[in-house]
């Protein structure tokens, strides 16, 4: 595998293991010398004075943050898709018949409409 879709791919296991906690901390070493780098370049160009404002440091950071705010939290915020699974069927026995029932006529995709006034069709 090679080094970019290591550092990318989440980590399926829960919690944070000592592997996830290292893709972490080299991800936001990365990141730091690519925020570091960028400000040096456009220091270079001749930006500097407005990187020292408050607006333009605000902008350089959202410049850089939103992009890269995906590669921060691949492993942070990885969805849980066990967990919900196994709520659902747990409920499963403890609902009565018309529960059931109920439940399964919500996703029939048949909506019924007003009463016709006591007509027949």
């Amino acid at each position: 595998m090679n080094f970019w879709r290591w550092l990318t791919t989440p980590d399926p296991e829960p919690g944070f293991t000592r592997r996830k906690l290292g893709r972490l901390l080299l991800r936001v070493l990365l990141f730091t010398v690519l925020a570091t780098v960028l400000s040096a370049l456009l220091r270079v160009v001749g930006l500097g004075p407005y990187l020292d404002t408050w607006w333009g440091t605000l902008l350089f950071v959202l410049a850089l943050y939103i992009p890269l705010a995906r590669f921060l939290n691949v492993d942070t915020f990885a969805p849980r898709r066990t967990v919900g699974a196994a709520a659902r069927t747990g409920t499963k026995g403890k609902t009565t018949s018309a529960e059931r029932r109920k439940e399964r006529n919500r996703y029939a995709g048949v909506r019924k409409g007003p009463p016709h006034s006591g007509r027949r069709r």
